[in-house]
């Protein structure tokens, strides 16, 4: 199958080509980098490590992902994987996540809650929010995820049927809640995780904890009605 994987970054010149060194390329055919209007050389040391590059100005975790499969698109993958660029994720691990769509699932979620994380590398407040985020999924939808996790693996066409919208803090969440409603066959498979390169511009910042808190509760409680 053909692999492609999509990293959104955001200011991630410490860490981009870690994360790009690490990449299984005996199994990964693409690496699409989208900098997401990066101020630091993020996109010009992507280049130079052999990924492809491509632009969105627009700031906001959803946008930089939707652009990333725009550009896929006529790449004409069999799976897509998405990974940050913060070097927490251990890029090589994304076999596992590949394997298991061989074996047949639709939906693969790398879970740091079932893996090993290093001591400080999920913040309390990463824990507390992913908790109430997958206990209420499991309320309203009746699926058990352990995890939020942004480390994951999807068919191509399923990824397409899910009509992904969110631009910024909520996509993970919308497209666990719409895999759910679509029915596809989800697994989890335990990932290691580690303190990210930087400072986090979701949970390292009070404004960026609340955003991203308001806007992951937003996308479950509107999804009761939608999708």
């Amino acid at each position: 199958m053909k692999v492609v994987v999509i990293i959104p970054a955001y200011n991630e010149e410490n860490s981009i080509t870690k994360v790009l060194a690490d990449i299984p390329a005996s199994v990964v055919s693409d690496v699409i980098v989208v900098d997401n209007n990066s101020t630091d050389l993020t996109g010009e040391k992507a280049e130079a490590a052999g990924a492809t590059v491509v632009k969105e100005p627009t700031m906001g975790y959803g946008n930089a992902c939707l652009t990333g499969m725009a550009y896929a698109e006529a790449l004409n993958p069999d799976i897509v994987v998405f990974l940050d660029g913060d070097y927490s994720d251990y890029p090589q691990e994304l076999t596992r996540l590949v394997a298991k769509i061989n074996d047949g699932y639709d939906f693969v979620i790398g879970s740091r809650v079932l893996g090993h994380a290093q001591k400080g590398a999920l913040l309390p407040q990463a824990r507390w929010g992913n908790w109430l985020a997958v206990n209420l999924i499991k309320l309203f939808y009746g699926y058990s995820y352990s995890d939020l996790g942004p480390f994951r693996a999807i068919k191509w066409q399923k990824l397409l049927d899910l009509k992904m919208q969110d631009r910024n803090f909520g996509w993970t969440v919308e497209m666990q809640i719409k895999a759910v409603k679509k029915k596809l066959d989800i697994t989890e498979v335990p990932v290691s995780y580690r303190k990210r390169i930087g400072v986090s511009k979701v949970t390292g910042t009070l404004s960026g904890t609340v955003q991203a808190g308001f806007k992951i509760l937003y996308i479950i409680f509107r999804s009761i009605l939608k999708y």
